[in-house]
C-alpha cells in the first residue's frame, strides 16, 4: 500500500495552473521536521516536493500561503526523466487530501477572499485561572477530591 502522511509547512505559496480543459494543477513544496536530532543535537528538515490535481489544488492554493502549517495525505510517486542520456528521478507526493492542524471553526469557514495575511488559527492569552490576582474563593464542596 502506498500512504504517505506529511504535516510541516509551506515554503511558498501553492503554485496553482489549468490545464487546456480546465483542469487545475497545483505545485508545492512541504518543510517537514525529522523526529530525531542529528549529532549536532538539531532536528534536520525535509522538503518534499508535493503536487495536486483538480478542486483540491485550487482549495488548497486559496487557503494556504508561504509559512502556514498544514498536512497532507497521499501516495509517494516517483518519476523518471532522461535528459543527455542521464536518468533523473523526482519524488513527489500526489495528494489526496489536505487539513489544518489547529485551525478554528470559524476560521474554516472564512472566504478565501479574506485578507489572506491573517493568521488562521487563533490564539488564547486570557488566563482563566489568573482572577485579576485576588484570591480564588472556593468551598470544600467545590472540590472534586
Amino acid at each position: 500500500m502506498n500512504v504517505i502522511t506529511l504535516t510541516g509547512n509551506a515554503t511558498k505559496d501553492i503554485e496553482l495552473s489549468y490545464s487546456p480543459s480546465g483542469t487545475g494543477f497545483g505545485k508545492g513544496t512541504i518543510a517537514v521536521q525529522r523526529n530525531f536530532k542529528n549529532q549536532q543535537g538539531e532536528y534536520d528538515t525535509d522538503f518534499i516536493n508535493f503536487k495536486a490535481i483538480g478542486k483540491i489544488s485550487e482549495v488548497m492554493a486559496n487557503y494556504i500561503s508561504k509559512g502556514d502549517k498544514f498536512g497532507i495525505t497521499g501516495s509517494l510517486q516517483i518519476n523518471v526523466s532522461e535528459k543527455y542520456g542521464q536518468k533523473r528521478y523526482f519524488t513527489e507526493v500526489v495528494v489526496n487530501g489536505f487539513d489544518f492542524p489547529n485551525k478554528t471553526k470559524q476560521s474554516t469557514n472564512q472566504s478565501s477572499n479574506q485578507n489572506r495575511n491573517q493568521p488562521p488559527y487563533t490564539r488564547e492569552d486570557n488566563d482563566p485561572f489568573a482572577n485579576d490576582g485576588k484570591p480564588i474563593d472556593l468551598s470544600d464542596d467545590d472540590l472534586p477530591f
